[in-house]
């Protein structure tokens, strides 16, 4: 019997011991239920009872007719969505849409939302996106779902809109404005609270993730094409903003779950799947491939020229040396700023003398990146560069004008007019051919369905970022191949991140799944083999 009870002692800390019985939150009995009755256990308070009695009456997962008003179709996988919301809503729980990036989660929110206003729910949301995808929430609202009202409360004069939230549908802001006016946006009981591209509360301890906490609604979902990235603390953050004790208490959850999984432990990581699999609808672009066009990912090799190459040794050498000393003498963890230091020197060396502060000099990317862009542009085709440094897309620019090829340009300072703007302009069939994008600024928010290449110019430690690039073209809309480049200098640390990456892909390899492993942090032979 001991045996049959232990999964029920495992399922989290919510589970307080209360003498001679143990009380559990609420969203654990889809668990729950099926661990009492193989454990064959009878003596449950009369919540549990009366959840149970509710799942056994519970059929399946009603079909749900898309909403009359909605303004184009929605794909099958995109109308199963609908029902699996009314689920969620019908026990209480909130989710976590988790589809991959360009597979139309606003479109199905936004479904529900005026599903929810035809069936005379009068309700209002507050949605929470990151600043770019105002703009994005609004057209799509407008073009899919007019009957909707929504409020954009950002800017400077949101203030006189506090008082008229409830006539409704909608209510836009961003994390930036949430953090500013939490003390406002908490008086309101929200019917649904939504996080667009909910990675942003991935670390608990930040002012974001605390604000989000504070809000009180009847129903919150998250949206994220990447609830996971490094590390399992990032979905216990945003499981805690859905379902708050469901995954127990952030300590006993590192003790239980992502210290074991870490160590290899099967049981643990079978357990933590099946706690989150009732919350968390993910598909892949693989499992609705018929839906998209195929995507082909390939690398283009650099040599460095003389003068480069001389450069990167230098800094190579330079950076060993100081770095392994100081890991020898004070520990990798303490290291960890110089760690960063040299290996982000490496990167740019890679790419450009001038971004180590060199004199210019050649570069091996520069140069087959104007060949292939040259090549590209001259058979129709449009292409967006990425780089996460943005003194390398200024040398790329300036290039691209002595060329004579014509680009638009977007980083993190440009104004959310401007970059509507230039994003209309590179859709346009006759807008230019190419669009240069820092890496960061431009991994959200944008559809660029135009592009059926991506050239990216220097590879970012986290795969999940790099994926995201990529995904502003390969999207639903996009009726071409796509073929995404990654600019690798050969011999250099581009080649060994390429190969961290790998290490870090096994998190979203069990994420449809559940659960996922903690990444390997670097040891004294990695740093070894980094700075060779």
């Amino acid at each position: 019997m001991a045996g049959k009870v232990q999964p029920l002692l495992s399922v989290g800390d919510s589970g307080k011991r209360r003498k001679s019985a143990i009380r559990f939150h609420n969203a654990h009995g889809l668990l729950l239920d099926s661990l009492a009755e193989e454990a064959d256990i009878q003596n449950s308070d009369r919540n549990f009872i009366e959840f149970r009695e509710k799942l056994k009456t519970f059929q399946e997962i009603k079909a749900t007719a898309p909403p009359e008003g909605l303004q184009g179709s929605l794909r099958s996988y995109q109308h199963e969505s609908l029902c699996w919301f009314d689920f969620l809503k019908q026990f209480g729980f909130g989710g976590i849409l988790a589809d991959d990036m360009g597979l139309g989660k606003t479109i199905q929110v936004l479904s529900w939302l005026l599903l929810q206003k035809e069936r005379k729910n009068k309700a209002t949301a507050l949605v929470v996106v990151p600043t770019s995808l105002i703009f994005n929430w609004e057209a799509e609202a407008e073009r899919f779902c007019p009957q909707l009202k929504v409020l954009n409360y950002s800017g400077p004069g949101r203030k006189e809109l506090e008082t008229g939230f409830s006539e409704y549908d909608i209510i836009l802001t961003t994390y930036g404005i949430l953090r500013l006016d939490v003390e406002i946006l908490k008086e309101t009981k929200w019917d649904y609270l939504i996080l667009d591209e909910s990675q942003a509360i991935k670390n608990p301890d930040s002012q974001t993730a605390k604000a989000a906490r504070i809000l009180d609604a009847d129903w919150k979902l998250c949206m994220t094409g990447t609830p996971l990235e490094n590390k399992l603390d990032e979905l216990w953050s945003q499981f805690n903003f859905i379902n708050p004790g469901l995954l127990g208490f952030r300590k006993s959850f590192d003790d239980r779950f992502s210290k074991t999984i870490a160590l290899g432990d099967e049981k643990q990581k079978e357990l933590l799947q099946k706690l989150i699999r009732p919350f968390t609808l993910r598909r892949t672009k693989d499992q609705v491939t018929k839906d998209l066009p195929p995507k082909q990912e390939s690398i283009i090799f650099c040599d460095m020229p003389p003068a480069q190459l001389k450069s990167y040794n230098k800094i190579r050498d330079h950076y060993r040396s100081e770095i392994l000393a100081e890991v020898d003498q004070k520990g990798l963890g303490k290291s960890k700023m110089k760690v960063l230091e040299g290996l982000l020197r490496l990167r740019q060396a890679a790419c450009h003398t001038a971004l180590i502060g060199e004199k210019k000099s050649a570069s091996g990317k520069l140069a087959e990146l104007i060949l292939n862009v040259q090549k590209i542009v001259a058979e129709g085709h449009k292409v967006l560069v990425f780089s996460q440094f943005t003194k390398f897309l200024k040398l790329i620019r300036e290039e691209f004008e002595s060329e004579g090829i014509e680009y638009e340009y977007l980083d993190g300072r440009t104004p959310l007019k401007t970059r509507k703007k230039r994003v209309t302009n590179f859709q346009s069939p006759d807008g230019p051919p190419v669009f240069c994008i820092s890496l960061k600024a431009g991994g959200v928010g944008l559809n660029l369905t135009a592009a059926d290449y991506v050239f990216i110019m220097d590879p970012w430690w986290n795969p999940a970022v790099e994926s995201q690039a990529v995904d502003r073209t390969h999207r639903i809309g996009q009726t071409k191949n796509v073929f995404a480049y990654r600019f690798i200098s050969t011999n250099s640390i581009d080649e060994k991140v390429v190969k961290l990456q790998d290490k870090k892909r096994d998190l979203a390899e069990i994420l449809a799944s559940g659960a996922t492993s903690s990444v390997s942090k670097l040891t004294r032979k990695d740093l070894e083999e980094l700075f060779s």
